[in-house]
């Protein structure tokens, strides 16, 4: 099976600093946390090191090592970081047939800096993975049978609809993992796309941000998911932008605009697939956590992995648990990316690990229809 992944690309800096040498700052009544540094002063770090990254190239690593036939759609600059990333791509048997280089930026780095909680405060700079056009865009590059849009960046944002189209001419199944600002800005676009996206994936902050669009069109509230001992986000729902939305509501509504199966990670709490039937959630698997960054990306193209190789939503979903699980086993964002035989094996060691609960739609639909 051939797959294609279009997006960002950097050269990721992760600087791993132990609790005692850094403070950490607490929100009492928000889900926020802030690393504070010293200003004038050196830190000292147990551990420095650097990695490739970017949504693109961990989710072409990840589809490699599960068996596809992967080529990645990035854009970089024309300097050394981009050569490590097109070293690192072919190392993993991953084509650059449609890597394109450009003199106007550099290539995208990151600096992480992980300590606590080791869910790691960013610095991006974007670079050349801004500058995505129409001509990058080859119609050939798009005649795979899985094309997966991760986010895109500031003006390559832009280019989501004419990718989108270029998927779907091709009669590619199509996964999209936007980032939020591609959603806060572009969220109109973003959701006119949606009727030829069938696998959307999305994290809680990113589904909050999706709320006043879709309140506007569908409405507020919803009905709620009952039950005793439930998941934090199905039971509390979506709260942005000043709007709240029950889970069950927000699922009916994202799947009504097009996609087959949407995706709602919420880090340690769990998972959420909505479906036509109703919705899944699994749990996270407990391991030691050296570093979420790549979770995301692993989760994703697991998942999309799997539904086009054929599984039930129930398996790629705990397939994409056991993935995800392996990552944040280490700092970065590829390492602990596994082959399928091994994704296997861990579901099967770990199913009493994994339940799934289940929710029917029953007689749920939106408050109004989604109108233009």
């Amino acid at each position: 099976m051939k797959s294609l992944t279009v997006g960002g690309a950097t050269i990721d800096t992760i600087a791993i600093i132990a609790s005692d040498r850094i403070e950490r700052m607490s929100m009492l009544n928000a889900d926020s946390s802030f690393l504070l540094l010293k200003e004038g002063s050196k830190t000292e770090a147990a551990e420095v090191s650097t990695h490739t990254g970017g949504g693109a190239v961990n989710s072409a690593v990840g589809m490699a090592r599960l068996g596809l036939d992967v080529s990645a759609l990035v854009k970089l600059g024309k300097d050394q970081r981009a050569e490590t990333v097109l070293a690192r791509l072919l190392s993993e048997g991953i084509s650059t047939r449609w890597a394109v280089r450009d003199g106007r930026a550099p290539t995208g780095a990151s600096v992480m800096v992980s300590s606590h909680d080791h869910n790691a405060a960013v610095f991006t700079f974007r670079g050349a993975n801004t500058l995505l056009e129409s001509p990058d865009l080859k119609p050939e590059a798009f005649a795979v049978d899985l094309v997966h849009v991760a986010s895109l960046s500031n003006e390559s944002a832009e280019r989501f609809p004419e990718i989108i189209e270029k998927a779907s001419a091709a009669g590619a199944m199509i996964t999209a993992n936007p980032g939020p600002r591609q959603l806060a800005s572009r969220g109109r676009a973003f959701e006119d796309c949606l009727g030829k996206i069938d696998i959307l994936s999305i994290n809680r902050s990113e589904a909050e941000v999706m709320l006043p669009s879709l309140i506007s069109r569908f409405g507020e509230g919803g009905p709620k998911i009952e039950g005793p001992d439930l998941p934090r986000l199905a039971g509390r729902g979506l709260t942005g932008g000043g709007f709240h939305m029950t889970l069950r509501a927000f699922m009916a509504a994202v799947g009504s605009l097009g996609p087959d199966y949407v995706l709602v990670t919420d880090g340690l709490d769990g998972a959420y697939v909505g479906t036509s039937e109703g919705i899944l959630f699994g749990p996270a698997l407990k391991v030691h956590v050296a570093g979420t960054a790549g979770a995301g990306d692993a989760f994703t193209s697991t998942f999309a992995t799997f539904i086009a190789l054929g599984s039930k939503p129930e398996h790629a979903l705990h397939a994409a648990t056991v993935n995800a699980a392996s990552v944040v086993s280490y700092v970065d964002t590829q390492t602990g990316l596994l082959p399928r035989t091994e994704v296997e094996k861990r579901v099967a060691a770990h199913a009493s690990e994994l339940p799934v609960q289940r929710w029917e739609f029953a007689a749920l639909k939106p408050r109004r229809s989604a109108t233009r």
